[in-house]
């Protein structure tokens, strides 16, 4: 099939994120100075302003609103959840929310519950992504903390989130924690954060779950060679991905003669020598739309701005495709709504819907 940008929304302040809730007809748009928007019959409703809790860096800085996803039971119970990056320190807060009382469109920005603090060396690599999984369970991308080459080590460090996959419980909180521990999380040994699930990420910006099929997709953001896209099937447990001894499967840390000793391979690479910068992770198509490209991986890249598809088979990627004739503008999330068709959104303001042509 053929594909097309159809605009469905324009001129946001720098959204970064788009989501929906489960069976809700409504569409979420974030921006990065911590407003968020829905989209309904082409309108635009502002559902939440955290602007002033929120460190906002400018341009194509890496703080600010980073991450909302919707409890599995939003429609009945009204919960929802926030990344961010704190006012004044720029460290990573994860809160949940509920709604306003009596007010399916508004967020009640005083009902925050403060989940899940962690502090950030650097204005850098902070993640973005959270979701909720299959299983139910809440997910949480973070990033190594920022820099350049991992300087503190955190991506192999298990005494820390950073450089991490995160999977908790929001429903079920324990241990003196505001969220429970899943029992299938790794145990990593003495001094090791029981939360962390997968490791050896440099910044899994976005990432999510194969609707059909429960698989996991990662857009893990390279450094100055190599991004690269994980895949991993569903109820896996715990792998080890990395950074910073691999970037992008290529020796790092050391350059060359790496152990790749229970190491988890990307399944496809995007060089920078072509123009990337950062990935975008995406969605595995599931609409109606476009029957042909079902079950095909969709994603770009920040500065290549393409659109890019790729099957799997055999646990590796093949029929690499870019649609042809197609650009976006600094892409920085990938979104589905409640059909399985996608979206893109455009840091520059910009929501684009991928259409037959």
């Amino acid at each position: 099939t053929g594909l097309k940008l159809t605009e469905v929304a324009a001129d946001f302040d720098q959204p970064v994120g788009f989501v929906a809730p489960p069976g809700d007809a409504r569409n979420f748009v974030f921006q990065k100075n911590g407003v968020i928007f829905f989209l309904r019959g082409g309108q635009k409703t502002r559902f939440m302003d955290l602007s002033g809790r929120v460190t906002s860096s400018g341009g194509q800085g890496e703080q600010g609103l980073l991450g909302l996803a919707f409890h599995p039971q939003f429609a009945s119970n009204g919960r929802f959840f926030v990344h961010y990056s704190d006012v004044p320190d720029g460290n990573t807060q994860v809160s949940e929310f509920r709604l306003l009382a009596g007010d399916a469109d508004k967020g009640d920005p005083n009902s925050e519950i403060k989940l899940l603090s962690h502090d950030q060396p650097f204005a850098n690599h902070n993640g973005g992504q959270i979701v909720f999984g299959p299983d139910g369970l809440f997910y949480l991308g973070l990033g190594d903390g920022g820099d350049a080459d991992d300087p503190m080590g955190n991506g192999q460090k298990t005494s820390t989130l950073l450089g991490k996959i995160v999977r908790i419980d929001v429903d079920h909180p324990g241990g003196g924690l505001p969220y429970g521990i899943p029992p299938g999380n790794p145990d990593l040994g003495a001094g090791s954060r029981r939360e962390i699930l997968h490791r050896g990420m440099r910044n899994p910006w976005r990432f999510s779950f194969d609707r059909a099929t429960g698989d996991l997709w990662i857009g893990d953001v390279g450094q100055g060679a190599i991004e690269e896209v994980d895949y991993l099937p569903a109820n896996s447990p715990g792998v080890n991905f990395g950074w910073d001894t691999l970037e992008g499967g290529e020796c790092h840390e050391p350059s060359d003669g790496c152990n790749r000793t229970g190491l988890t391979m990307p399944v496809a690479t995007v060089s920078h020598s072509t123009g990337a910068c950062s990935i975008d992770g995406g969605y595995v198509y599931r609409g109606c739309k476009m029957p042909d490209l079902v079950g095909r991986y969709f994603y770009s890249d920040l500065c290549s701005g393409f659109v890019r598809s790729i099957k799997l088979q055999n646990g590796a990627a093949t029929d690499e495709k870019d649609a042809p004739g197609l650009m976006l503008g600094a892409p920085v999330s990938f979104g589905e709504d409640r059909d399985g068709e996608l979206y893109v959104v455009e840091l520059g303001g910009r929501i684009v819907r991928l259409d037959p042509k």
